[in-house]
């Protein structure tokens, strides 16, 4: 009983999963409320618009807030990935790597995407104006889309040293769709075709972060006394 007990509380292990399931939750938040305020926003147009554009008008202290949120409990499965992955292929740069993305959420919401594409509502179509936050805006994007992706190729081949055939799929294909989802939305000039990419990439790749940590989370085991 008494080794039970140890196992079922070893402190180390508690703290793990808990970061873990951080990242179990990240993606599922960001996207149930980005997707709220898409379906609720006046003149959102989730066909035209950018998610990012939602920080933009009175209510865009809520989207603010969701990238802090997404942010924080990226961070966390950060550590917690370090935690779980102690050894072996990618146990130093794919933490590092959602660290960035992590990071880069928190940026996101310290500069704003410029109003555009007629948002928020009263705002001229077409891309608008670039100002030096949406430089920066862009910019943290573009990095921390770019670590994330590298973080699925990371992991993609750790599985894959492991034999484990069907995650390396899943990851390696989910990092380089993502990229090649941004790609789309950064050259496509609005087009629907663009931004529904994307957004599929963004579902894909908070997904795949979710799936992951799970994993992770499944697989943490008590140190025994």
């Amino acid at each position: 009983m008494s080794r039970q007990l140890t196992e079922t509380c070893d402190p180390r292990t508690s703290v793990t999963r808990s970061l873990l399931g951080y990242g179990i939750i990240a993606g599922p938040v960001y996207v149930v409320v980005s997707l709220a305020q898409a379906l609720t926003r006046e003149g959102f147009d989730l066909t035209r618009h950018a998610w990012s554009l939602l920080a933009n008008g009175d209510l865009g202290w809520i989207h603010i807030t969701n990238f802090m949120v997404a942010a924080a409990a990226t961070l966390a499965a950060a550590v917690g990935l370090g935690r779980a992955m102690t050894s072996g292929r990618g146990a130093t740069w794919a933490p590092r790597l959602i660290g960035v993305f992590g990071v880069s959420l928190i940026a996101g919401g310290i500069f704003r995407a410029d109003p555009g594409m007629g948002f928020p509502a009263g705002t001229p179509e077409g891309p608008g104006v670039v100002t030096p936050q949406g430089m920066l805006h862009f910019a943290a994007g573009a990095v921390g889309f770019l670590a994330v992706s590298m973080a699925c190729l990371v992991v993609a081949r750790r599985f894959a040293g492991e034999g484990r055939r069907g995650w390396a799929v899943y990851s390696g294909v989910t990092g380089a769709f993502f990229l090649l989802s941004f790609a789309a939305v950064a050259t496509g000039g609005g087009a629907v075709w663009a931004n529904l990419t994307f957004v599929a990439g963004i579902m894909a790749i908070w997904t795949w972060l979710s799936a992951l940590s799970l994993h992770l989370y499944r697989r943490a085991t008590p140190q025994r006394a």
